[in-house]
């Protein structure tokens, strides 16, 4: 389970409860000196049973816990966990540099991932929006995320090998997650890629800025020894470290597909997956329990828990 902020802003507010115990323990030992000086202290703790600290105690215990709650109900507090869904939000990102162009795979590494991801659209069930991204150096949107199936497959199939050389797979991701419009459902990303990230956005700084929202799921296609294109000699060699650790970062897995068979039945795992990253904004709870403890507070001030 992760916790995020709409406002964190107002999280500074927390440095009114220190403020608050230091405040207390002074009124304490000053309203206790004035007892000693003026009333007879002795009857005072007969009445209270002797536990005067003790209950001045439970009153700063409340007090500090509806501080607390109240200030994260205004920092908007928001709960990650993991729970099933059928409504949900995809975007496939497709490595569409040079290097998939590369004949390992049948009719080529793009190919091959395009009709995987077409058989993927296929294979999911209820209301998913579904958006598509292609990316080498740079990225760009083939779709946005709809319903429409026929659109997305459109989209897909209409994906080419781009001329800008490198693999940016941060920015990638980043403009990904800039395609999730509404809120409240679950989000995914499949990233697929043959290569290594060696320009533009760092996978880290990608994570930091998704993280806890998104769910990255990786598939790295071609041979982690590397390999040339054609006749030209240049080294493809895949990092799976890179994109073991976006998945384990956000929540996600990792596929390692050697082979048209293995790239096919990584998107069917990933679309027969039914426990989803959801969230809950508990903000309203909050401060329910905060205004519960101030009014059991003011009834226990109206009772011997006043005496000092």
């Amino acid at each position: 389970m992760e916790v995020s902020f709409q406002n964190p802003e107002y999280l500074w507010l927390l440095v009114a409860i220190p403020i608050l115990v230091i405040v207390h323990f002074y009124a304490l030992k000053y309203n206790r000196g004035k007892a000693l000086k003026f009333a007879n202290f002795e009857a005072i703790a007969r009445v209270t049973g002797g536990e005067i600290l003790s209950k001045n105690i439970t009153v700063l215990i409340m007090r500090v816990f509806a501080i607390l709650f109240l200030v994260l109900a205004i920092s908007g507090t928001i709960v990650y966990y993991k729970g099933e869904s059928t409504t949900h939000d995809i975007v496939l990102a497709i490595d569409a540099s040079g290097s998939m162009s590369a004949t390992d795979y049948e009719p080529s590494r793009l190919e091959a991932a395009k009709k995987a991801a077409l058989t993927f659209v296929e294979m999911i069930k209820g209301d998913v929006g579904i958006g598509v991204v292609s990316f080498s150096g740079a990225s760009r949107v083939e779709q946005k995320i709809t319903t429409d199936k026929i659109l997305v497959s459109e989209a897909i199939k209409n994906i080419e090998l781009q001329e800008l050389s490198g693999t940016d797979i941060g920015q990638a991701i980043i403009t990904s997650s800039n395609l999730f419009l509404n809120e409240e459902r679950p989000k995914t990303i499949i990233l697929l890629t043959d290569g290594q990230d060696n320009v533009g956005v760092t996978p880290a700084e990608a994570v930091k800025y998704i993280k806890p929202k998104i769910v990255v799921h990786t598939i790295g296609i071609g041979t982690t020894e590397g390999g040339t294109l054609g006749d030209v000699n240049a080294l493809l060699k895949l990092d799976e470290e890179t994109l073991k650790f976006i998945a384990n970062e956000t929540g996600g897995k990792y596929y390692r597909a050697k082979n048209v068979e293995e790239l096919k039945k990584a998107y069917k795992e990933i679309a027969e997956i039914k426990e989803r990253r959801l969230k809950k904004n508990i903000s309203l709870f909050l401060s329910l329990i905060a205004f519960a403890l101030l009014f059991i507070e003011w009834g226990l001030l109206s009772t011997k828990y006043k005496i000092m």
